[in-house]
């Protein structure tokens, strides 16, 4: 909450500040503030000597310009699509102008404050660390300890700060504030796998394998969605997969699933390791991480020979917030960045205050302007997110929710039915996106009055696609399993672009860049997933039907047809 400070004590602090020839107090606004969450509760007050490691984001010099030059770029039919802009192009637009850095920067030196490091893709954060009371201090803010109910997530944060008046044209947001994201969780993971998966030749049924029915394997997919086994050759079409939480992939572990379930692929076949916030990629079987060997196993083992390239996200930074901040930081910086990136964490929307979501947003944004498709895993919470309270209303995910990148649903069986879990819906922070306008408003006549009242029938709607997510078959520390999730479907969805990507370079193509647009304008290049829903909320959820629907999307990939799409 705001401190408030009484008419005496403002006036001895006045006398004080001009007797020591600081400057005078600047008039403060309150920039962002909520209320506690429901899944949170206040542990105590922690020491006013703690250090906090905070961040500024400066507002950049236009915005509005580089989504102007998105969307141009992205939109199949504008003079300027595939044009993707280099890094300096980008910088032009997302970079802070010299008035905003010099502002925030003498700010903080009227306070004390000269430890400051510049940071970000685009010199556009502000860095530096002090005490508690120095952060409340400076920020009207108060900052306490919280601890998640029920869970492990302890956070310091406050429920409201402020800017000078005259600094706000100048700065998002304060991070970290007021944002209560919990701990990612990463999927389960049954160690019994039943029947034999490899070289199954039973009867197919609509081109797949019964057996698929019990066990997804790379076959199941290329039978499915006419996945090609073609090696990829372009070098410079990186996929890219986001690793957190200390889930590390196994390259031991690869090796087996690829001479298991891919003996066609070299099982000496592996990816390139990046670092972020102190992150690493240990190797003893006992460092096996469910959620990264799956990422890694069905993109090395799905887009054949596309190099892939492990993000490993470590714990040096405030929140899982805080790490998809730096990843995409890191992306946008380079000269080159993958040309996809599929991620298979998230939050639930409420946690996050709009303008901390609109940041990520434009994050990724800036990403699809420089050509990178960005994906996430839509949820397994079916309409009710990730928490598991009862609740009134449906609750959207995020990053789903940002209309700048590909939300992944998830499908099962060969006959291909919503899972029950997917997660899907509307976003009560972002519009609906103009490629969304018919599909959706299709769906809402056909809904009709089902779950009125329990969503927002104008936000950006999701997921946008789906694959396969029950039954997918992995090896994690030396042992077949099989997991489930929307974290299956998107990096196999990301293969498939990927995959399409290395078409395009070898011709001499751009990359496809932010998909959306491309993909809602061609509906046929998808499978469409007509039966299944995805219930919470004590409700039955959104039905799946003919079209685009919030449980699956526009469909499951058609190989074939989004490449002749694709152009090539």
């Amino acid at each position: 909450m705001v401190r408030l400070s009484s008419y005496a004590a403002l006036l001895s602090g006045f006398a004080s500040s001009m007797a020591a020839g600081i400057p005078t107090r600047r008039a403060m606004v309150v920039h962002e503030q909520r209320d506690l969450p429901a899944h949170f509760a206040n542990s105590g007050t922690p020491s006013p000597d703690t250090p906090i490691n905070l961040k500024i984001a400066l507002t950049a010099s236009d915005m509005a310009g580089l989504e102007e030059k998105f969307w141009d770029v992205s939109t199949p039919g504008n003079a300027l699509y595939g044009q993707h802009l280099s890094f300096e192009e980008t910088k032009v637009f997302a970079g802070p102008t010299p008035d905003t850095v010099s502002a925030v920067t003498a700010w903080l030196n009227e306070n004390g404050i000269n430890n400051i490091t510049t940071t970000g893709a685009f010199d556009d954060w502000l860095a530096f660390t002090v005490p508690l009371s120095t952060a409340n201090s400076l920020f009207d803010a108060d900052y306490q300890t919280f601890t998640e109910v029920g869970g492990s997530t302890q956070l310091t944060r406050t429920l409201a700060y402020s800017l000078p008046a005259d600094l706000q044209q100048h700065i998002n947001l304060i991070h970290p504030s007021t944002d209560f994201v919990r701990k990612f969780q990463s999927p389960k993971f049954r160690a019994s796998v039943p029947g034999s998966s490899l070289n199954n030749n039973t009867a197919r049924a609509l081109g797949a394998p019964t057996s698929c029915n019990s066990v997804v394997t790379p076959t199941c997919l290329q039978d499915l969605y006419g996945i090609p086994t073609t090696p990829a050759t372009q070098t410079s079409n990186i996929l890219g997969v986001s690793g957190f939480i200390d889930q590390w992939a196994q390259t031991a572990d690869l090796k087996t699933f690829l001479s298991n379930l891919r003996p066609d692929i070299a099982s000496t076949t592996t990816f390139t390791l990046q670092t972020l916030d102190g992150g690493s990629d240990p190797q003893s079987a006992r460092d096996a991480g469910i959620e990264a060997n799956l990422d890694i196993q069905y993109t090395v083992g799905v887009a054949t020979k596309v190099p892939v390239t492990f993000i490993s996200v470590g714990d040096n930074n405030a929140d899982g917030i805080d790490g998809f901040l730096d990843i995409m930081n890191n992306i946008n910086a380079q000269t080159a960045p993958p040309h996809v990136l599929t991620t298979s964490y998230g939050f639930d929307e409420p946690d996050l205050t709009s303008t901390m979501a609109n940041q990520l947003c434009n994050a990724y944004m800036t990403s699809g302007t420089r050509g990178v498709s960005i994906l996430f895993a839509s949820g397994d919470g079916g309409v009710s997110g990730s928490q598991s309270q009862s609740c009134s209303t449906f609750i959207p995910t995020f990053p789903s929710g940002c209309p700048f990148l590909t939300s992944v649903g998830a499908t099962q069986d060969v006959t291909e039915t919503s899972a029950s879990f997917s997660s899907g819906g509307f976003s009560n922070i972002f519009a609906r996106p103009s490629y969304q306008t018919t599909p959706v408003a299709t769906y809402l006549t056909a809904l009709g009055s089902t779950n009125a009242g329990k969503f927002s029938t104008t936000g950006r709607a999701f997921p946008d696609v789906s694959a396969q997510g029950v039954n997918v078959e992995i090896v994690d520390g030396g042992e077949a399993g099989l997991v489930d999730g929307t974290s299956c479907a998107s990096p196999i969805f990301a293969s498939v672009i990927a995959l399409i990507n290395d078409r395009l370079v070898a011709a001499g193509k751009s990359p496809l860049g932010f998909l959306n647009p491309f993909l809602y304008a061609n509906p046929s290049a998808f499978f469409d997933i007509t039966t299944g829903a995805n219930p919470g909320c004590n409700t039955n959820g959104f039905p799946a039907r003919a079209g685009w629907d919030p449980v699956t999307g526009l469909g499951t990939p058609n190989f074939a047809s989004l490449l002749a799409a694709a152009g090539v």
